[in-house]
C-alpha cells in the first residue's frame, strides 16, 4: 500500500465511539429535563434508566473487541501487511460495528445485534488470520 490507509477505518470506529457519546449525553439531559431521573443518579451510574443505559453499554462494547482491531491495524501497518484485502477487511469489521451499535442503541433485539457481532468477532479473526500467514511468510 502507498501510505496510511489502514489508518482510515481506525478514525471511522473512533467516530463511532465520539457520537455514541454525544448521544448518550442527549438521552442523560433529555431524561432529567423530563423529570424522569435526578442527576445525581449519574453521579455514581446507579439505576441508570434504560434509554440511556443501552447506549453506556454500546461505547462499553467499543472498548472490547474492537481493542483488538485497532492492535491488528497498527500491526498491518508496522509490518506492512496493510494490502487492499486486509483494508477491505477493515472497513468491514467497522461497517459491522456502526450496524451493531446502531441496532444496540435503537430496539436492541438481540436476533439482530447477535450475528452483527459474531459477522465482527469473524472479519477481526480473518484480520489477525492475515497477518498471522504475513509474519509466517515474511
Amino acid at each position: 500500500m502507498t501510505g496510511f490507509e489502514i489508518i482510515w477505518p481506525m478514525v471511522a470506529h473512533v467516530a463511532l465511539v465520539f457520537m455514541l457519546y454525544a448521544l448518550l449525553s442527549m438521552r442523560r439531559v433529555a431524561l432529567v429535563r423530563a423529570g424522569k431521573i435526578d442527576v445525581s443518579v449519574f453521579r455514581e451510574n446507579r439505576d441508570e434508566p434504560g434509554e440511556s443505559l443501552v447506549v453506556r453499554n454500546s461505547i462499553a462494547n467499543q472498548f472490547e473487541l474492537p481493542v483488538l482491531f485497532h492492535f491488528c491495524c497498527v500491526l498491518l501497518y508496522l509490518t506492512e501487511a496493510d494490502n487492499p484485502a486486509a483494508l477491505g477487511l477493515a472497513w468491514l469489521f467497522v461497517a459491522l460495528r456502526y450496524a451493531h451499535a446502531f441496532v444496540h442503541v435503537t430496539g436492541n433485539r438481540l436476533r439482530y445485534r447477535r450475528p452483527l457481532f459474531m459477522a465482527g468477532f469473524v472479519v477481526l479473526g480473518a484480520m489477525w488470520t492475515w497477518l498471522s500467514v504475513w509474519m509466517t511468510m515474511s
